[in-house]
Order: C-alpha cells, then structure tokens, then sequence
C-alpha cells in the first residue's frame, strides 16, 4: 500500500500527524535530532492536505498533543517532586499546559487545510501563519515560548546567524518553509507527468541555493563578529554552581552550609582572576538585606575577596505596613556595598505567584518558603563599573523581548541566572539552555549564566558554546568575554519579521474572504 493511499484514510491521517508530533520533540534536546525539524512537519502536511478546516484542526491539534506531552514530560516530575502534589492531579494539569500550546499547532494544520491545493500558497502563508502562532504563543495568557523551532539548531553556528535580523522567528520561518518545499517536492515526484517532477527539481534546486546561501552568509557573519570580539573590551567573569539538593535548599538548617558552598567556589573564582562573580538564583535562600545573620555571612565573603559579585536571592520590600516580595539580583562591590539590584519582571506562574489566586484559593505555589512575588521593571540594568549588565532570571532567558529591552538600555553583557534543579535529568535544562543561546545571538551580546544545577555556562556573541558544566555538577566556571557595542537589526527594530508574518496571514483571510464564491 502505497504512503500516499494511507494518508486519504482517516487512521492514516491521524497517524501522520502523530509522526510528525514525534518527529519535532525528536529535534530538541534530550534526543537532539535537530536536522529532523527540517522535515518534521512533512506528515501533518501531507495528512490535512485535502481535508476540510476543521479536520485540519484536529490533526493539527493531534500533532501538537504529542509533541507537547513528550517534550514537556518533565512537568509531572516538577510537580511531583517539589511541588508535592499528587500524581492524580499533576497528569491534568500536564495535559491540560500540553493542550494549551497544542491549539496553536491546531490552528496552523486548520490554516494550511483552508490553503486547499494551491502550492504556491502553502509556501507563501504556511510558514508565515506557523511564525505568526509562535509571536502569538510568545504573549497568550503570560506567555510561554518553549522550545521555539528556531531554538532548535542552536549548535547549527552558520544558520543562526540570521536571527541578528529576524530575531528567533525568522529562523522558524525558514524551518517551516523548508518543509513546505520538501513536502511539494515529493507530491511532484510522486505526480504524473514531467512538468511535476521539473516543478519538484527547481524547488529542491531553489531550496539548496537559498539554505546555501545563508550557510556562507552565516559563515562570514561569524568571522566578523569574531573579528569585533577581538578588539573589544574584555572581562572575566565567574559563574558559579553550587548544585545545592532542591529539598535542602529553604531549608534553615542547610543555610549555612549553602552559603559555605558558595564561599568555597567564589574563592575559586579569586583565584582564576574573575572581575565578577556571578551566584545563581536564589543562590541565597534568604530575604537578602532583611535578615541580617545570613546577610553579613554572604558580605563577609564578598569583603574577604574583593571581588564585585551579584546574588541571587528573595527581596522583601515593607512599605506602609504591607510587605512585597521580589525574585532579585544583588550587586555588591568588593566592599560590600550594594550598589544595584534587579527585580524579575516576568514571573513564572504557580511558581512564584498564582493567577487569579481570588479564584482559585485551592492552588498554592511551587515554592512556599517565600510570598507572591511582585514583577520589577521591565528593561532595567545593572550598573557595574563602566558597564551596563542585562539580568535575565530563570526562564526570563525564553522571552525574545526583555533581553532586547535590556541591550536597548545599554546592556553589553547578559547574564543568565536560574535553577534548573526543578527539571531532574530530563531534556529540559539543555533545552532551556538553547534559549540563551539565540539571546546572545539576537543581540551579538556576550552571555553568562550561572545555574544553582543544570547548565551553566559561557555564550559569545556569535552564539558558540565557549564552556558549560555538566547537570548536578558542583563546579565553578571563569572565563573572559568579549563587551560588544554594536547594534544589531533586532535590537534596532525588534520582532518586524514576526509583525509581517501576522500582517500577511491578516490580509490572505481577508482576500480568502472577498474572493470566496458568494453563495447561492
């Protein structure tokens, strides 16, 4: 039975769509397949072509709920081991976060049903209805922009080097269109006739000179980049991982061992010459500058050393008798004065506050040990000596714009501070990881990030991997990084490239729309 016949059948339509789901979590870490993203979304194709809207709809949403359960399973453990809830309710709320994200691939294989039989259609709005639904998912609701295709070929140097223009979107753009062509390439060999298999060869000719061209493009991209890198300023900065036991972590009889830990590795840092050292977050489990005993432990350190560092701790705020928390970033000098301080502004939802938390009492968070936190400032920087350093907290790294923001303010150094704990040893460190990864390069910024376990490390502003730490490794990392001062078209114009892709899927409806047949 020839492929093609399997996918006129209602089964094989749906087993389509569930290999594609496969297929894409195959492309991210931990499996890390990243060349099959390039044809992932070939099955789905295949199966809703032909199919009516809400057909379309479903298979789309079939693929995305199998994409979203694997490549998100690590939500369960989170849930379960810290967040010590039972496994009756963690498998809802796993599903219900997977259906939620699965709705925009819905709408994606609903668009490309509507698209009917017109390749050059498919080609044109298909993968700008894809980037478009990515733009979207990136504010939905908070926001959530995991695992963004894009962000899948970030060890693929020379073809990442266009989200400098198009920001992280418009590399989705090029996956998607890429399997567009494969997808029309193959129903024209698959076709009668020789004007089909000569429309195949001059789209797999096309796609080939466009792939190869930015290839070079990205090539020369880097060697300039590089190029500025070496006439930059330098510094040495630190990151440190203390892989501190998540249940020990709020612990009070733990506290001083932490802060121990964290000694111990900034005098490590000393010794390899760092400017800056750099703690993870919550790297102090204490209300930072509010309890005094830890407070002084922490600045006797700093004092003993030297050394300009930033901490990462809880922030407690009273202003008229009412208290406000905040997921902060301390900047202390070698003196032991604390010269700056940043407030997460894009908080993690059930982890550090809960929504509608007038509706929903029975909900708690994540993390007891501390209040609802409050967001800080948008775009705000640290102000370190003769720089200006942006703070992304945690998961603050997956959101294109507050790095953006923050380079737009005078950033020339980003740095990454999270606790990748929560995730065990699934795929989900390493892909929070090749986030940072686009960061740097959207923003040719250099990026440390220093994690309490899970990938610490150092990114240069063309995006390599200079050095990283294993998972649940105690270690300490020192390296000197490139301070760039260029501006790059995304920092310039920001998310333009997405805009057009929504602008275009906006006027095809609306041309669909006056150009469809009026009823009789």
């Amino acid at each position: 039975m020839r492929v093609s016949s399997i996918l006129t059948r209602p089964w094989g339509r749906l087993l389509g769509a569930a290999s594609a789901g496969v297929a894409l979590t195959a492309a991210f870490p931990s499996i890390g397949l990243d060349s099959l993203v390039w044809v992932a979304l070939v099955p789905l194709l295949a199966a809703v072509k032909g199919t009516r809207p809400g057909q379309g709809l479903r298979l789309g949403l079939a693929c995305g709920l199998v994409h979203y359960l694997s490549l998100l399973v690590w939500v369960v453990y989170t849930m379960t081991t810290y967040g010590r809830l039972p496994l009756w309710l963690c498998v809802p709320v796993w599903f219900l976060l997977s259906f939620f994200l699965a709705l925009f691939t819905g709408l994606f294989g609903m668009g490309m049903a509507r698209l009917g039989h017109s390749p050059a259609l498919r080609a044109l709005i298909g993968p700008a209805l894809w980037t478009g639904l990515e733009f979207a998912r990136t504010h939905v609701f908070t926001g959530f922009p995991w695992a963004l295709l894009g962000a899948s070929q970030y060890e693929r140097l020379p073809i990442i080097q266009m989200v400098e223009i198009t920001g992280t979107y418009g590399l989705s753009f090029l996956i998607v269109l890429g399997n567009v062509i494969v997808f029309e390439a193959l129903t024209g060999l698959a076709g009668q006739g020789r004007a089909a298999k000569l429309r195949a060869a001059a789209l797999a000719a096309g796609w080939t000179g466009l792939v190869a061209g930015l290839w070079l493009w990205g090539l020369e991209r880097i060697a300039t980049i590089d190029a500025l890198g070496v006439k930059s300023p330098q510094r040495r900065i630190a990151v440190l991982q203390g892989n501190i036991d998540q249940d020990q972590k709020w612990d009070p009889q733990f506290q001083n061992a932490t802060l121990a830990v964290y000694g111990r590795l900034s005098r490590q840092a000393a010794g390899q010459g760092a400017e800056l050292i750099v703690w993870p977050e919550t790297a102090a489990p204490f209300y930072f500058g509010y309890q005094a005993e830890p407070t002084a432990l922490v600045m006797e350190t700093i004092v003993g050393l030297g050394i300009d560092t930033i901490v990462g701790g809880p922030w407690l705020l009273r202003r008229h008798g009412e208290a406000s928390f905040f997921n902060s970033a301390f900047l202390v000098d070698g003196k032991g004065v604390l010269r700056d301080k940043y407030d997460k502004v894009h908080l993690v939802p059930f982890g550090e506050y809960v929504p509608l938390k007038r509706f929903l009492p029975f909900l708690g968070k994540m993390v007891e040990q501390v209040g609802d936190f409050s967001p800080g400032p948008p775009g705000r920087t640290l102000a370190w000596q003769d720089q200006q350093l942006g703070i992304l907290i945690c998961y603050e790294v997956i959101f294109p714009g507050l790095a953006r923001a923050m380079v737009a303010n005078g950033a020339g150094i980003l740095i990454n501070m999270t606790n990748d704990a929560w995730f065990g040893r699934s795929g989900a460190p390493l892909q929070h990881f090749s986030t940072a990864v686009m960061r740097a390069v959207e923003n040719r910024r250099s990026l440390a990030r220093a994690a309490n376990t899970g990938i610490s490390g150092f990114i240069d502003p063309a995006g390599r991997m200079v050095s990283a730490t294993n998972l649940f490794e105690q270690t300490c990392l020192t390296r000197t990084l490139p301070v760039l001062d260029v501006s790059s078209p995304y920092r310039r114009w920001g998310n333009w490239f997405a805009w057009v892709c929504v602008a275009a899927v906006v006027g095809a409806g609306i041309l669909g729309r006056h150009n469809r047949p009026a009823a009789n």
